[in-house]
């Protein structure tokens, strides 16, 4: 019975290797996390103009099984304060129902839905439920691994509410977006995987677009990333995001993203 544990141990962790690919630094795979998984996240992100601003999340990450994963997320920035303050929080579930796995290679898809209770001003045109908007998304995601390259893209609807303390809703501000991304992720190294031991340098590319139906309002952004995986247990994400165009009020364009993430797995 110990040796089946261990073995069943050894291979989960062995294989987070092999799909570092997916785990893309701005947006979610298809693929979860495995069963009675752990994942804590600290994240910074911000920019530097007209004023330095920044955002702080604490996140944490439930495997609650192989289709199942459940997110919780708490926010603090100085973006609508001088100071840093507390923002409010999100939840987030993501639902596998498609899975197509052979050798070094899966196409997957997922349903996800995200609830979010901020307490900000509204000021911005981009509904953002990571600490600017209350509100709820929900969409799709598919991925493709092909050996050491990984696809995904997602489209999502966003609804925004009033925010607490915020009484209304700006009236040239929409209520409803459509959100859409693709991302690849390719895993430069190891060249060779010997154990779970080895560093993995994962390099992405994510293209990041929203629009505001009925209000000529949208941008598309692109943001490149590097990505450190250590152990298979720890990962350190780097990202910057670069307008490719936009016609929309937000804090979003040419933001830095720098994240720490520690995993505990067969808990």
């Amino acid at each position: 019975m110990m040796k089946h544990l261990l073995l069943a141990i050894g291979l989960g962790v062995m294989a987070c290797p092999a799909f570092s690919q997916e785990l893309y630094v701005n947006t979610e795979p298809a693929s979860n996390m495995a069963t009675n998984s752990l994942g804590i996240r600290l994240e910074n992100q911000g920019f530097f103009k007209p004023d330095y601003k920044n955002r702080t999340t604490l996140e944490v990450m439930y495997g609650a099984n192989k289709n199942l994963m459940l997110h919780g997320s708490v926010y603090v920035s100085d973006y609508y304060e001088g100071q840093q303050h507390f923002e409010g929080g999100s939840v987030y579930a993501k639902y596998r129902f498609l899975s197509v796995d052979s050798v070094q290679k899966h196409f997957r898809g997922a349903f996800f839905t995200k609830l979010s209770s901020i307490n900000n001003p509204i000021v911005n045109q981009e509904i953002t439920l990571e600490g600017d908007n209350s509100g709820l998304q929900s969409g799709f995601i598919f991925t493709q691994l092909l050996h050491k390259l990984a696809l995904s893209g997602s489209v999502s609807y966003l609804h925004a509410w009033d925010n607490a303390g915020d009484n209304h809703l700006p009236i040239d501000n929409a209520k409803d977006a459509i959100a859409y991304s693709l991302s690849t992720g390719y895993l430069l190294l190891p060249t060779h995987y010997k154990s779970y031991s080895q560093t993995n340098l994962n390099l992405y590319a994510e293209f990041l677009g929203k629009t505001n139906p009925g209000y000529g309002q949208s941008y598309l952004d692109v943001a490149p990333a590097v990505q450190l995986i250590f152990n298979s247990l720890i990962r350190l994400d780097f990202s910057y995001r670069i307008p490719l165009y936009s016609s929309m009020e937000r804090n979003t364009a040419h933001m830095y993203l720098v994240r720490l993430e520690y995993n505990l797995f067969n808990l």
